[in-house]
């Protein structure tokens, strides 16, 4: 419960980890613009298709153990779409990284969406302007990539060529044709 202020409490979300019941904490600025910029690259590009971007605060069941409430998910089985959440694996799912939740994200929650059958989990930082990709390769989640918004003075200290190895878009293996800017990701992010 939300101290303070008694005529306006309200609970925060809760999450089922490993059989544990986790309240979820209010999230920063920056986490929820982040996910926000993200949903809308995945809204924007599948307009008419059919899988379906969904924002944060609609819960994932699992197993029996496990209903977790990621900030981003994509389902294409709209059928695993009822009411009062999803049932079943998402296609992919993102989790933005903050300092209460990152090891649940990192561990538990990425083991059993491996086992459940997403395709695709990113890692996302908006502290470090870096996203994480993690691939199914049949029974677990497996890191692919790390992308990283580098700020302009880490730019001008690297040497010509390692400026030019460095990746400011990349591809999501589940959707032709969708190229990722990081700066879209990380727009408008506060100081």
């Amino acid at each position: 419960m939300v101290k303070g202020n008694l005529a306006f409490q309200e609970a925060w979300p809760e999450e089922l980890i490993d059989g544990k019941i986790t309240a979820m904490s209010p999230v920063a600025p920056n986490h929820s613009l982040t996910a926000g910029n993200i949903y809308t690259i995945f809204k924007n590009h599948l307009k008419k298709r059919k899988c379906t971007p969904i924002f944060d605060g609609v819960m994932v069941y699992l197993t029996e153990d496990d209903r977790f409430i990621p900030d981003v998910m994509v389902v294409c089985d709209r059928d695993k779409i009822k009411a009062d959440g999803v049932y079943g694996a998402p296609d992919l799912v993102v989790e933005v990284l903050s300092f209460s939740t990152m090891k649940n994200d990192r561990t538990r929650k990425k083991d059993v969406y491996g086992q459940c059958g997403v395709r695709e989990y990113w890692l996302v930082s908006p502290s470090e302007k870096s996203v994480e990709v993690y691939r199914n390769n049949g029974t677990e989640l497996v890191i692919h990539n790390v992308y990283t918004l580098y700020p302009d003075w880490a730019l001008r200290q690297m040497s010509e060529e390692q400026r030019a190895a460095v990746t400011t878009h990349f591809q999501c293996s589940l959707f032709d044709g969708l190229n990722i800017s990081l700066d879209d990701i990380f727009e408008d992010l506060l100081p």
